[in-house]
C-alpha cells in the first residue's frame, strides 16, 4: 500500500514536473514570438496593459526586454495621475534599451518629456542608424514620435545564411541578432513610454553597398546610409545590408544580395552602390563582370515587383582635383541608361559637395575615403535629393521638412549637432 502510494507520488510528480518544463518552454517560445510591446518607463503609476521598466532591468534573453548593462538610467516620478507621462527614464550618458523580435519592420512610438524640465533627445537604432534628432521639449510638453526599425538575423528563408564576417558576429555589431537595439542620447534624454507593433505592410528601402553606405558601429566613423532613416517618414522602413570592405561580386559570394533577393517584395526598393572595392580587383574583365552583375542585379530585383536605383559611388577626399575611381561610375550611368534604371549621380555631386567645402573638407572626412557624422549626413542629403529628384514613387516618402539639397551649398559645420554614440574606434573600417 505504502509502495502503490509512493509510485503514485512519483508519477504525478513527474507529470506536474513534465508539465512545467512545458509551459516553460511554451512561455519562452511564446515570448520569442512575440512581435508587440508596450512599455511604461519609471516608478510611478503603470498605464493598464504596459509592462513597467525600472532602471535596474538588464536585458536578458529569458526576459526578451531590458537596458543594455552599459546604461547608467535614473528613473523620476512627478505628482499626477498620468501613468504614462508621469514618470521616465534618463541618464546623463547615451543609453540602450534592446527588445527580443523576430526578424522584420516595425512601428515604435517613442513618448519623450518631463512636466518638470525641459528634455533633448536622439535617438538611433540598430547600428547607429539615424532616427530622430535633436527632439527638444520644454516643461509640461510632450513629444509622441513615431519611427520605423528594420530587423534582421543572418539566415535566409532560401536556404543556408549570410556569410558575416568576424567583426559582425561581436558584440558590438548588433544589427544580426535576434532583438532590437534603441540608443537614447543627447542632452536630457526622457524615455516615459514605448509601443512596438509588427509592420509587415509597410514598403521597404533595401540598400546594398561598401563601407561608404553601411552602418558603421563605432565612432567616430559614418556613412550616408545610417543616416539615411532620419529623411524619411515612418510609413516606410530602411533596410541596411551594406557592409565595410564589399564589393558586388563578394557580396553575392557572401549571400548578402541572396538574402535581400530572399525578403525583397513588390513596392519595395533597392538602393546600390558599389565600386570602391571593385575597382581593386586587377582581373583583365573586372570592369565586363562588375558591369554584368548590375544588369544581372537590376532584372533580380524587377523579378521580385521592386525599383532597383543605380548609385554612382562618391569620391575619395582626393577626388576634388582628380577622380580617383577610374571608370566604374561611368560604368554606373551606363547601367543605368541601358536598362532604364534610376539614377542618383553621387559620384557628380560628390565633387560638388567636396569643392564647396573648400578649405573645410578635413572636417568631414575620417581618413581618405571614409567620412565623420558631419561628411556622412550630408551625402546623405545628396542621396535624398537625388531620390527627389529621380524617384518620384519614392519621394513620396521623404520627410516634410526636407526642402532639398544644394550641394553646392552644404550645411554649416558650425552648426551640426549629432550626439556621439558611447563605443568609440580608432583604426579605419575595411576597403578605402
Amino acid at each position: 500500500m505504502i509502495g502503490r502510494h509512493f509510485r503514485t507520488t512519483i508519477v504525478f510528480s513527474a507529470v506536474l514536473f513534465a508539465a512545467l518544463i512545458f509551459t516553460t518552454m511554451d512561455s519562452t517560445y511564446a515570448q520569442a514570438d512575440k512581435t508587440s510591446f508596450k512599455f511604461d518607463f519609471g516608478p510611478g503609476k503603470v498605464e493598464p496593459g504596459y509592462i513597467r521598466i525600472l532602471p535596474d532591468m538588464n536585458y536578458s534573453s529569458e526576459q526578451g526586454y531590458g537596458f543594455e548593462p552599459s546604461a547608467e538610467v535614473t528613473a523620476i516620478a512627478r505628482d499626477t495621475d498620468d501613468a504614462l507621462k508621469g514618470d521616465f527614464c534618463t541618464s546623463e550618458k547615451p543609453f540602450y534599451f534592446s527588445v527580443r523580435l523576430p526578424e522584420g519592420n516595425y512601428k515604435v512610438t517613442i513618448t519623450l518629456g518631463d512636466l518638470a524640465a525641459e528634455s533633448t533627445t536622439t535617438i538611433k537604432a540598430e547600428l547607429r542608424r539615424l532616427m530622430l534628432e535633436n527632439v527638444r521639449t520644454a516643461p509640461g510638453h510632450f513629444f509622441a514620435g513615431t519611427i520605423m526599425v528594420n530587423t534582421r538575423t543572418p539566415e535566409i528563408s532560401t536556404g543556408g545564411s549570410v556569410r558575416l564576417k568576424p567583426r559582425e558576429k561581436t558584440s558590438e555589431w548588433p544589427a544580426w541578432d535576434d532583438k532590437m537595439t534603441l540608443e537614447f542620447n543627447g542632452a536630457r534624454p526622457c524615455v516615459c513610454a514605448i509601443e512596438i507593433v509588427k509592420a509587415d505592410d509597410v514598403p521597404t528601402i533595401y540598400i546594398l553597398g561598401d563601407s561608404t553606405v553601411c552602418d558603421q558601429p563605432l565612432e567616430p566613423w559614418n556613412s550616408w546610409g545610417q543616416m539615411l532613416p532620419r529623411f524619411f517618414k515612418p510609413t516606410i522602413a530602411v533596410a541596411n545590408h551594406a557592409e565595410s570592405g564589399e564589393s558586388i561580386r563578394s557580396s553575392l559570394g557572401a549571400g548578402r544580395v541572396k538574402k535581400v533577393m530572399s525578403i525583397i517584395k513588390p513596392g519595395d526598393y533597392l538602393l546600390v552602390q558599389f565600386g570602391h572595392n571593385d575597382m581593386k580587383d586587377r582581373s583583365p574583365d573586372a570592369l565586363e563582370i562588375y558591369k554584368s552583375n548590375f544588369k544581372q542585379l537590376v532584372a533580380d530585383t524587377r523579378a521580385k515587383g521592386a525599383t532597383p536605383v543605380l548609385i554612382t559611388s562618391m569620391e575619395r577626399k582626393a577626388g576634388v582635383e582628380k577622380d580617383t575611381l577610374g571608370d566604374y561610375p561611368e560604368t554606373i550611368r551606363r547601367v543605368a541608361e541601358e536598362e532604364n534604371a534610376a539614377l542618383i549621380d553621387l559620384h557628380a555631386m560628390s565633387k560638388v559637395l567636396y569643392t564647396a567645402w573648400g578649405a573645410d573638407i578635413d572636417k568631414a572626412f575620417q581618413d581618405g575615403t571614409h567620412h565623420n557624422n558631419y561628411g556622412s549626413y550630408q551625402l546623405a542629403k545628396c542621396v535624398v535629393e537625388g531620390i527627389k529628384q529621380n524617384v518620384p514613387d519614392l519621394a513620396k516618402y521623404i520627410v516634410d521638412d526636407f526642402s532639398g539639397f544644394d550641394p553646392n551649398k552644404p550645411d554649416s559645420i558650425d552648426g551640426f549637432n549629432m550626439p556621439a554614440s558611447p563605443s568609440r574606434k580608432i583604426n579605419a573600417p575595411e576597403g578605402n
